[in-house]
């Protein structure tokens, strides 16, 4: 009998090891092979103790298994389930179609496992020792589970293809030689990735992938002390939300639900710059009680973002930039706190609908986070929180952003247009105040009426002319273009006639101010 042809009936190659004989039987009957041996020191994959022969398999047997398997026992389905196990040599299945289920807990690899461009139904690693994972292009029907698996030099998921969720929970990744911790460029996961509680020492780079429903990084631990980028994540999109929240720590694993009371849990952390630019999000960014280490050159980017919600409400950032220009936001939910200071924080061509701050959050604050984004004079923000307190209700708060506005641009003016800035600010407040200017008038017409009272005026028309009346002649000088009769009618001298002409220009003042406050307000109305 041939050796192929012995295969394919079932029976056990010559050259197999006890252990190997023994995964080849489980194999054919669907079960589990469990070569652990009970003490949790010795059997910790990723501990220093060694395993001996007695729990090595090697690579090229589990390819045969996988790739050309021998067929099920009667009424069984042929699958590999491996606990315990170590497994010597390359682990390569490039290439190839794995269509027996593959499960692999607590095991250890001696070498790296090589899965590009091979198809799997589902694929779980559960706990085990990996030098690498190179597994680009990769194509699953199903899952693919690395939950609580540690890397020691980086997981490769460029271009992808996972059929419904992909779990990183716990894992600890560590960078590859170019920095990376997990490639995953291009990669497209039909339903969730769930990377909770997950350790990346290096570079986790997601550009251009696609996530179904939600990305959870609930927990994480992301740094890269050797570049700019923890998070390099541009173009990706995500079909709901987006979780850079916190994590339960312990107790039994309930993904995505809120922790209980008590709880201990366990903030997103990340060291090293944050790229989100040009992301797409079905619901929300979700920021809550994130931490942000970054050195001066570092930023959290989220430029030209869209998404219907973002919850920025995590701890500020000491140090690093927050870049939210050009995004597209519905509602912003924030806190004043979670700003970052002057200098800091670039908001040009950001748009929002809707300010739903959590906690208080008074108008100056609201005012210092827009200077705080505009170290040169930019009227964009100041004219999008003008529009959005109007469309909520807030005619007064408004009027005040506006306001801080124009006192903002005055500082760029030259000297001349700076007097005049400080003229129309004090009596009108740039017309956005305008009953200050009724009572300006109403101080300037009694103080002069009170003075006119003592003039000598002597009438222009010997012949005829109305009664003098120092009331209404304060009121003519007052009101430019409106005529009472009373200003040309009679002749002051010396300081009456000085007098007469202050007041020309003082309601030339008010009345030009007034307009031009009215006019940006029925513009904007």
């Amino acid at each position: 009998m041939t050796e192929g042809a012995g295969i394919r009936a079932g029976d056990l190659p010559d050259d197999l090891t006890a252990a190997e004989a023994g995964m080849w039987q489980a194999f054919r009957n669907g079960s589990v092979y469990d070569l652990s041996s009970g003490d949790t020191v010795v059997d910790d994959p990723h501990g220093g103790h060694p395993w001996g022969p007695e729990r090595t398999v090697r690579a090229r047997i589990v390819c045969w298994l996988l790739l050309d398997g021998p067929p099920a026992l009667s009424g069984r389905v042929s699958s590999l389930k491996l606990t315990g196990v170590q497994i010597s040599g390359v682990l390569d299945l490039a290439g190839g179609t794995v269509a027996p289920y593959v499960e692999l807990k607590g095991c250890r690899f001696e070498r790296e496992v090589l899965l590009p461009e091979a198809r799997f139904q589902t694929l779980r690693m559960v706990d085990c020792s990996v030098p690498r994972l190179e597994a680009a292009r990769v194509h699953t029907e199903g899952d693919l589970h690395l939950p609580r698996c540690r890397f020691h030099n980086g997981v490769r998921l460029t271009d992808a293809h996972i059929g419904t969720d992909l779990l990183l929970n716990q894992a600890i990744v560590y960078r590859d030689r170019s920095g990376r911790s997990i490639a995953a460029d291009g990669m497209t996961v039909g339903q969730d990735l769930q990377a909770e509680l997950l350790e990346s020492h290096g570079e986790l780079s997601l550009r251009s992938a696609k996530v179904g429903v939600s990305l959870s990084l609930r927990g994480a631990r992301l740094a890269n002390l050797y570049t700019r980028l923890a998070l390099n994540a541009p173009q990706l999109t995500v079909g709901r939300t987006l979780y850079l929240t916190p994590a339960g720590v312990g107790g039994p694993w309930l993904s995505g639900t809120t922790p209980a009371r008590g709880t201990r849990i366990q903030r997103f952390a990340c060291q090293g710059g944050v790229r989100l630019d040009d992301g797409r999000f079905g619901d929300a960014v979700d920021l809550e009680r994130a931490r942000f280490t970054f050195t001066d050159d570092q930023e959290l980017s989220l430029l030209r973002v869209q998404t219907p919600e973002l919850r920025f409400l995590g701890e500020q950032p000491q140090r690093g930039k927050v870049v939210l220009s050009g995004a597209r936001i519905v509602n912003l939910i924030d806190r004043a706190s979670s700003w970052p200071g002057p200098g800091n924080l670039h908001m040009g061509g950001f748009a929002y609908e809707n300010l739903v701050p959590q906690g208080p959050f008074p108008l100056d604050a609201r005012l210092g986070w827009v200077a705080a984004a505009t170290p040169e004079y930019n009227p964009e923000p100041y004219e999008r929180l003008a529009t959005v307190l109007r469309n909520a209700g807030e005619d007064e708060d408004a009027r005040e952003v506006l306001l801080a506005k124009q006192r903002r641009r005055r500082e760029s003016l030259p000297v001349a247009a700076k007097v005049w800035g400080f003229v129309q600010d004090w009596t009108v407040a740039y017309g956005y105040r305008p009953g200050r200017a009724a009572v300006w008038m109403a101080v300037l017409w009694a103080a002069s009426s009170l003075a006119f009272a003592h003039a000598d005026h002597a009438p222009v028309n010997g012949n005829g002319h109305p009664p003098w009346s120092p009331a209404l002649f304060a009121l003519d000088l007052l009101l430019p273009v409106i005529d009472l009769g009373q200003a040309g009618q009679w002749q002051l001298h010396g300081g009456w006639q000085w007098l007469s002409v202050v007041l020309i220009l003082l309601g030339w003042i008010l009345a030009t101010t007034v307009a031009a406050g009215a006019t940006r307000l029925l513009r904007r109305g």
